[in-house]
Parts: structure tokens; C-alpha cells; sequence
């Protein structure tokens, strides 16, 4: 069926046409996965990051994509190694699929699976590209301290987040929003986007708009110690830092030798409480427990010393008075 032939046919046929192969893996991808369903499009298969622990007792737990999948009865494959896998290679072959979406799934696409499906694959971004490409774009925009984000939804091509433009809508991030607020917002504003320009894109009623590739900006794979936080820093730094590293990587610091994680932190610029306090200085303010940056001070919330439970830092005064007046490395 060529593509032109959808003019004169309804959206109902358009999507019992379709079949498409869905490839995702974090909460991000949950939405899209199941706006396609609910508005009636055919997803043969999904394919999915294989199971790892998490968390600090390292359970192992199904991907948010996998889950969503069994419940809605799709099947779900978990290749370790796209390349490497010629098994699934041929498994993926013979699937009766002519359309690949792609959202979050956290690895690169082999060449050899770009060529298979008939209307490629497609990609949703949470980015508005060419920025920040790569595998970290939400927390990213955060710690830079961007107001404006959005998503883009893209074809794919051999290149990472390179593919020629098929939509793109923008989305405003609030000071106060963490990374899992602003992700789970433009969730939705992915999944939306998609359900309006994916007719659209089969049957040639938009046309793909190259990137200007030399406005290209890349993010990378965020670990461990890039959450670790430098009173010496300014509070605003600091406070995005927070913001867009919690829950993974997350941000600590050290407390008498021992790791601090932080997880929520309101941000105050009132001098009254200021003056001739040190960065990762520990003290109270009127209700609140401070910690002194290098141009004001944060309010801690929501702490987690290791070994112990996450807990306000009000309680965790409680059990350790000593926290008052000691220094944060």
C-alpha cells in the first residue's frame, strides 16, 4: 500500500495497517505506549532494556515498558546486545512489523534494524533539537537552569538524536520542577505530539525538516559522582543540581566521613541568616535546617545518611543533634 493511498482512506484503516514494533524502557515511555493503544494502533511487539537491580538492596524488577507491555498483553523481548544478538536478530525479522517507535529505550539502533521496516523508525526526544542530544537531555536543561524545553519527535538515522525532524512542541520548566516532574510532563507531551503527526508523517503530509546540525549540543551518561555537591558552588547551582539528579544518580555530600544523600532542598536568598557562615555549614534557620553555600543558603528537606532511612531533616536532627553546627564536605 503506497503511501499516497491513505488520502482516501479513513484513520481507522491507516491504523489497522500499521504495525509497529514499540522499543522503550523508562517511565518516559510508558505514555506514548499507551496512547498508541488506546487509540486503536496495533503494537506486535515491545522491546525493552533487559532486567537490573536496583536500589540499594539491588532488586531486580521489570523495565516500566515491560510491565505495561504483559499487562496489555504484547509480547516483550529483552536482547542485552542489539548487534551481538543474531537470535534476536531473526526473531525481530520475522515479526510482522512495518513501523519502529522508539522512546527512551537507552541504547543505539544497528544499522541493519534501521532498513527493515517499511516507514523506519521513529524517535521521541525530550529535547528541543538539535539540543541537547544524548542520553541525559531532562537533567541537563535542568542543571543549566533552562526555562524552555519541549520534545521532538524525529526519523532516525545512524547518528545519535541526528534524524531529520517530524515534530516538535515546547514545554515550560517551572524553578521548582524535579527531574521526574519535568520527564513525567513531557511524557505526555510526547505521547500527544505523536498521536498528531504520526498519521500525518504515513501519509506524507508532512515532510521530515533536516536539523541544523552546527546548533548541535551533546549530554552524556550521568554517574554517581557527578552528584556529588560542592558547597563552594552558588545555592542556584547547587539547588539544579538537586533538582535534576534526584532519583539517579542523585546528590550527596559527606557528613563526619560518612555519605549524605540529599534529596529535596528549598532555596533562600534572605542575608540575614548569611553573614559569616562557610560553604557546607550546618545551622538553623527560624524552623528550617540551612546549609551555607557560596552566596546564600539552602533549606534541607529531604535527607538520607548511609545505612539509614531518607527522613525530613527536622527528624533527622532528632537522632543526631551533632548534625547542627558541623560542616558538609
Amino acid at each position: 500500500m503506497k503511501n499516497q493511498d491513505f488520502d482516501k482512506l479513513s484513520l481507522n484503516t491507516l491504523k489497522n495497517h500499521l504495525k509497529i514494533v514499540f522499543f522503550g524502557t523508562s517511565d518516559f515511555a510508558v505514555p506514548a505506549l499507551k496512547s498508541l493503544l488506546n487509540s486503536g494502533y496495533k503494537i506486535v511487539a515491545a522491546v525493552t532494556q533487559s532486567e537490573k537491580p536496583t536500589g540499594r538492596r539491588r532488586i531486580i524488577i521489570p523495565s516500566p515498558i515491560k510491565k505495561a507491555s504483559l499487562e496489555n498483553h504484547i509480547p516483550v523481548f529483552e536482547p542485552h546486545n542489539l548487534r551481538k544478538d543474531e537470535v534476536f536478530f531473526k526473531k525481530f525479522k520475522s515479526l510482522n512489523f512495518n513501523l519502529c517507535i522508539i522512546a527512551a529505550y537507552g541504547k543505539i539502533i544497528p544499522a541493519q534494524y534501521l532498513e527493515l521496516p517499511k516507514y523506519g523508525f521513529i524517535n521521541i526526544h525530550p529535547s528541543l533539537l538539535p539540543k541537547y542530544r544524548g542520553p541525559s537531555p531532562i537533567q541537563t536543561a535542568i542543571m543549566n537552569g533552562d526555562q524552555k524545553i519541549g520534545v521532538t519527535i524525529i526519523k532516525i538515522d545512524e547518528q545519535m538524536d541526528h534524524g531529520p525532524i517530524l515534530g516538535i512542541t515546547n514545554h515550560k520548566l517551572q524553578i521548582t520542577d524535579y527531574y521526574k516532574e519535568a520527564e513525567k510532563e513531557l511524557a505526555e507531551k510526547g505521547a500527544k505530539l505523536l498521536f498528531e503527526i504520526l498519521p500525518k508523517y504515513i501519509t506524507s503530509e508532512i515532510k521530515p525538516q533536516k536539523q541544523d546540525h552546527a546548533q548541535a549540543t551533546f549530554t552524556r551518561k550521568l554517574a554517581r559522582e557527578d552528584g556529588r555537591i560542592n558547597w563552594n558552588q552558588p545555592a542556584q547551582k547547587i539547588y539544579n543540581q538537586i533538582r535534576a539528579l534526584n532519583p539517579e544518580p542523585g546528590t550527596w555530600t559527606t557528613w563526619y566521613g560518612k555519605i549524605l544523600n540529599i534529596m529535596k532542598i528549598n532555596i533562600e536568598v534572605k542575608p540575614q541568616y548569611f553573614d559569616k557562615k562557610y560553604p557546607g555549614y550546618v545551622f538553623r534557620v527560624g524552623n528550617g535546617i540551612a546549609v551555607a553555600t557560596k552566596t546564600c543558603y539552602l533549606i534541607l528537606k529531604q535527607i538520607q545518611l548511609e545505612g539509614g532511612k531518607e527522613m525530613d531533616a527536622k527528624s533527622f536532627i532528632n537522632g543526631h543533634p551533632d548534625f547542627l553546627n558541623s560542616k558538609l564536605e
